[in-house]
């Protein structure tokens, strides 16, 4: 519940007791209910119901102090009919306060359902008081006092008091919680409430392991909100930002349908948004040392879910992987308070957006033709009350240090996009203002963005960030896309049957060539191939470089006479003018480190090109002409007011591309193919070179990279790789200059380093076939190569490490990257030609999807497995069934019940993990597993019949338990006459343990 986006009331619940006492409540998360303890008593239950909710459901307490007055209620299954549609979305997102200064808090509000509000006899009704906190009037008993603005209700005759029912109900300080109502003394006229602070209910250790139960959190409490007074006009600007971040935010242009009404060619997020998978940074392993067991942590997953568990996060990936799509679908749905269970901790977050191309093109608008090649004036990055002017969102202006205080209460989301497109001299710059920012703000979220090798690995760890890189969509992912794509085209287009024959003739297409699922990597690249299957019916490019032309031939070629416009704004281009005069723009943006650009910038550009275009300059002025080109050409969009850019950097860099080598400006790219924003254009532009043009540069970036030192830039490695990558796009070049490329990648392998071995990557399975044998490498040599070979993927890679999972040049380090690395390549192939080889005695074995858990039975030699993914309890059995397995650890696994799953395994399995598995009802299975000595739970509920059951495992000698914990108290008195148990207990309170003290030194405890 984020302020003013969403009501408070929807909140607010009329909760029951076992002997008919009416209360109030207040949810603090969807499956989390604050309210009185005299209103529930000493019952297991209360009865709960919400304004708008269709039921009342009975929701388990799982903590209450009588001291404090304040009961958690826990929702129970199937809750979410019984919750109002506004509140099932949220998770995570209500702001908790508590009130910071000895001086009256005026404007607070109280919302609940006292007996006053009944109407129709005993029908109840919301109502609501305002008033004031005073804190210094409850200071000596803890408690916290609100003066009513004016008297509530008259005293009745019986004597019961008009306000009862209001106890357990909500006091919000602008739209921050603070506290809950727990008496109404008498006296005074009703005019003042004692209420239970939030900063004592927090206090309590016993309360957060509820909280953390009830909610599945894993991480922290929300940070409580200071309140030194409130802000009203706050609480209406948030409401306003989180609309304008909306309207920013929540459409996207999906490629090939934009040749409709711009209106019909703008799709929600929720249409066009798809899940990408991402991977955390995982390097090598040293050399000679241990090789760390993979985990959750170390395998690709959902990006949600990895950015769920990392405050700050440097996002990379190609271009056209998402990232931007990323960022605004957090955006929007952050500040909606719409994430779901994955995100829920960001509902409520206020995002700020900071397009660092805006910044360049705001910083280096104002070049003048003399100074086109000097360098561009410095970046001012925006001071923390200027965050929420940057994107130029259609709001007004903020309350005075809102952002400020947004940020020093540790609400904000900083979403950075685009690292890659300001100039490196810049990046440094940017580097110290995000580190001065987050100190400042230290409990700020953060996301950054760029592309793969703008910036150093490691290059913002010191301030806390974490690394993902977004992986190329997979089959199912490229699936995904395909429908989600022809879905929205269904939106537009009536005719569904030759939509519904499309999608599945490229489904097909898809699923039979490999090339093209290669090709269809990224979703820019999907959504090109699906809109050109579209209008070609059926025919594809077979290289990246021939989609980007056929895209925009496709929308500059016949654009306006398929929508039947006849020179609207009385100019008439072809394909070809029109990309005469956008790739002059283009190169000028390139030259410049720019993203985006005035129209005064791009008038001189254009004046320039019609010197030489006088059929062009015939029909009108360069303004006229601009003004054609960004309502007609679909490459061009409205970033801002009068500030524009290409509609995907991508198009920018191929057309700027063609401007060089139409100009002969082949040694500009090589002089500039060192700069990373520059090495998409210098690739780009192999493809428009000449029979003349393609040696000079290839030739010229082999001389470079000779040259080049490692430490800088790009290094000698990143140039002879896009030396070689430019190679593969001619279409002819000489049989001399293809050997000099081929040793000069050969004199890279095998790869020293991590960023050499990245620099190699975008070969491909090129490299596979340059690449020495295993046997003749060092033990790091061989580390590096692997990881390589890895990340290459495809079929030569598999083979290759095929020979060597046969070959004897195997130890610890390698088997554990191989094992790792399953998750890259084809299941079934890699099972078979590389797993099916190696010794997996020693090494764990991940399973991160169902497709991999049903080939376990062709591996019965692998012993230790984890298993992140969820999976049945029939589908664990069989993927057990022929195994020998003395280790598993089931990770997150959201649809296991029971343990009988394990059965296969019973008399080999030694040690059990269960972490994350919120929905374990039973453990009857692990009385069939006769020879467990260790078990460990984590975040897994277990009921005390449950310990009981595992304390039967007298075999039992290592128990480890990681909270929280539930309700009841944790008792290990079964566990007594377990001979030689030794038990770990960690985030449980010692007094909610019981029979800690008879199990002396065998118990540790930890906080």
């Amino acid at each position: 519940m984020s302020t003013g986006r969403h009501a408070l009331a929807p909140a607010c619940a009329v909760v029951t007791g076992g002997d008919g006492r009416q209360g109030s409540g207040v949810l603090v998360d969807p499956t989390a209910l604050l309210t009185c303890a005299h209103v529930v008593g000493g019952d297991d239950t209360a009865r709960v119901a919400f304004p708008g909710g269709t039921e009342r459901l009975d929701w388990p307490v799982l903590w209450s102090d009588a001291r404090l007055d304040v009961a958690l209620l826990q929702a129970p299954p199937r809750s979410g009919s019984a919750l109002p549609a506004h509140m099932t979305r949220l998770d995570g997102a209500v702001r908790l306060g508590m009130v910071s200064t000895e001086h009256p808090v005026a404007d607070c509000l109280i919302l609940g359902f006292p007996r006053i509000q009944r109407y129709d006899g005993n029908r109840l009704d919301l109502d609501q008081y305002t008033g004031t906190v005073l804190p210094l009037a409850g200071l000596v008993r803890r408690t916290m006092v609100l003066e009513f603005d004016r008297p509530p209700a008259a005293e009745r005759t019986d004597g019961t008091s008009p306000l009862a029912g209001l106890s357990g109900a909500p006091v919000f300080a602008g739209g921050t919680l603070i506290g809950i109502v727990r008496s109404v003394p008498r006296g005074r006229d009703h005019r003042r409430v004692e209420c239970a602070p939030l900063s004592e209910v927090l206090g309590r250790a016993r309360f957060r392991t509820a909280f953390h139960q009830a909610t599945l959190l894993s991480g922290p409490l929300p940070r409580l909100e200071r309140i030194t007074h409130p802000r009203p006009d706050d609480s209406r600007y948030e409401e306003e930002y989180a609309d304008a971040l909306g309207a920013a935010h929540r459409k996207t242009r999906i490629f090939g349908l934009d040749d409709l009404a711009h209106a019909e060619a703008e799709w929600d997020l929720d249409t066009a948004y798809l899940s990408l998978a991402a991977e955390p940074k995982d390097g090598p392993a040293p050399a000679g040392g241990p090789a760390p067991e993979p985990g959750a942590d170390t395998v690709p997953q959902r990006v949600e879910t990895l950015l769920a568990s990392r405050r700050r996060v440097l996002l990379r990936g190609a271009a056209g992987a998402g990232k931007t799509t990323l960022l605004s679908w957090l955006a929007a749905h952050a500040s909606a308070g719409t994430l779901d269970s994955r995100l829920g901790v960001l509902n409520g977050k206020v995002p700020f957006v900071v397009p660092l191309r805006t910044l360049r093109a705001r910083a280096g608008g104002a070049e003048s033709s003399a100074a086109l090649h000097s360098a561009p004036p410095p970046i001012r990055f925006p001071a923390p009350d200027e965050l929420s002017g940057v994107s130029a969102l259609q709001v007004g202006a903020a309350p005075g240090g809102w952002a400020s205080r947004v940020l020093t209460d540790g609400r904000a989301l900083l979403l950075v996009d685009g690292l890659d497109e300001i100039p490196e001299a810049d990046r440094e710059d940017a580097h110290g203002w995000l580190a001065q920012l987050l100190r400042r703000f230290p409990g700020t979220r953060c996301v950054v963005t760029v592309r793969p090798l703008a910036v150093a690995p490691d290059w913002l760890r010191s301030e806390g960030f974490e690394e993902l890189s977004l992986l190329r969509m997979d089959g199912e992912d490229i699936a995904a896309f395909t429908a989600a794509w022809h879905d929205a085209a269904r939106l537009e287009d009536r005719d569904h049957r030759t939509l519904d024959e499309l999608e599945r003739n490229l489904t097909g297409e898809f699923a039979r060539t490999p090339a093209l699922r290669s090709l269809a990597g990224t979703p820019l690249l999907c959504a090109v191939i699906c809109a050109l299957h579209r209008k070609n019916a059926g025919l594809l490019p077979k290289t990246r470089w021939e989609l980007y032309r056929s895209a925009l031939n496709m929308l500059l070629g016949q654009r306006d006479q398929r929508r039947r416009a006849s020179a609207p704004e009385g100019i008439r281009l072809d394909a070809g003018e029109q990309e005469e005069l956008l790739q002059r723009i283009a190169a000028w943006l390139v030259r410049n480190g720019l993203a985006e650009f005035g129209r005064q910038d791009a008038l001189r550009r254009i004046e320039d090109a019609l010197a030489g275009m006088p059929r062009v300059r015939e029909q009108g002025s360069a303004d006229r002409v601009l003004t054609h080109l960004l309502n007609r050409s679909g490459l061009l969009q409205e970033r801002s007011e009068g500030v524009y850019q290409f509609a995907h950097r991508t198009f920018q860099d191929f057309l700027a591309a063609k401007e060089f080598i139409d100009g002969g400006g082949v040694r500009e790219l090589v002089r500039n193919a060192a700069e990373p924003q520059w090495q998409d254009v210098v690739q780009l532009a192999a493809g428009h070179c000449t029979r003349r043009d393609l040696p000079e540069l290839v030739t010229g970036l082999l001389e470079a990279g000779g040259r080049a030192k490692p430490e800088r830039g790009a290094g000698r490695s990143g140039l002879l790789v896009l030396a070689a990558l430019c190679a593969q796009h001619g279409v002819w070049l000489d049989s001399d200059v293809h050997d000099r490329v081929r040793r000069a990648v050969r004199g890279l392998l095998p790869p020293g380093t991590l960023p050499e071995m990245e620099a190699l990557v975008p070969l491909g399975s090129a490299v596979v076939e340059l690449l020495p044998e295993a046997g003749t490498l060092t033990e790091r040599q061989r580390v590096n190569t692997i990881e390589l070979v890895s990340r290459l993927g495809g079929p030569k890679a598999v083979s290759y490490i095929g020979r060597l999972a046969r070959s004897r040049a195997i130890d610890s380090s390698l088997r554990h990257a191989l094992s790792r690395d399953w998750h890259r390549f084809p299941a079934e192939a890699y099972a078979t030609e590389v797993l099916a080889h190696l010794d997996l005695g020693l090494t764990a074995l991940t399973v991160v999807n169902p497709e991999r858990a049903a080939l376990l039975p062709r591996l019965p030699h692998a012993r230790h497995l984890h298993f992140a993914t969820d999976l049945g309890a029939g589908e664990l059995a069989a993927a057990l069934a022929k195994g020998r397995c003395e280790t598993v650890e089931l990770h997150d696994n959201r649809l296991l019940t029971d343990l009988t799953g394990l059965r296969p395994c019973g008399e080999r399995l030694r040690a059990l993990t269960i972490s994350g598995c919120p929905r374990l009802e039973s453990y009857t299975g692990i009385t069939e597993l006769t020879a467990l000595e260790r078990l460990s739970l984590s975040a897994t509920p277990a009921r005390p019949a449950d310990l009981e059951l595992i304390a039967s495992r007298f075999r039992l000698r290592t128990l480890a338990i990681d909270g929280p914990w539930p309700r009841e108290p944790l008792d290990l008195t079964p566990f007594h006459s377990v001979p030689g148990l030794r038990i770990s207990v960690e985030k449980v309170p010692p007094d909610q343990i019981i029979g800690a003290g008879e199990l002396g030194s065998r118990l540790t405890l930890h906080p």
